[in-house]
């Protein structure tokens, strides 16, 4: 049980190593980038929003109009 606990211990601090390690590594994005990216994002998010509402309100009327054919 306690070379269990030992092996555990061992584990979750190299674990703990390595992640720091890996995120020495990493290349962080300049303030420039994260705005850029972030508007690139929003712009995006809008555009679908746009396409969808196109699209919805196009099947909408075309389903109503299905349905007020066959229920006539």
């Amino acid at each position: 049980m306690a070379e269990e606990k030992k092996n555990w211990l061992q584990g979750t601090r190299d674990y703990v190593n390595d992640l720091k390690l890996e995120m020495r590594r990493v290349s962080w994005p300049n303030r420039k980038q994260v705005e850029s990216t972030t508007a690139v994002v929003i712009l995006s998010v809008f555009a679908f929003a746009g396409y969808f509402a196109v699209v919805d309100a196009i099947l909408n009327r075309g389903i109503k109009g299905v349905l007020s054919f066959f229920t006539k």
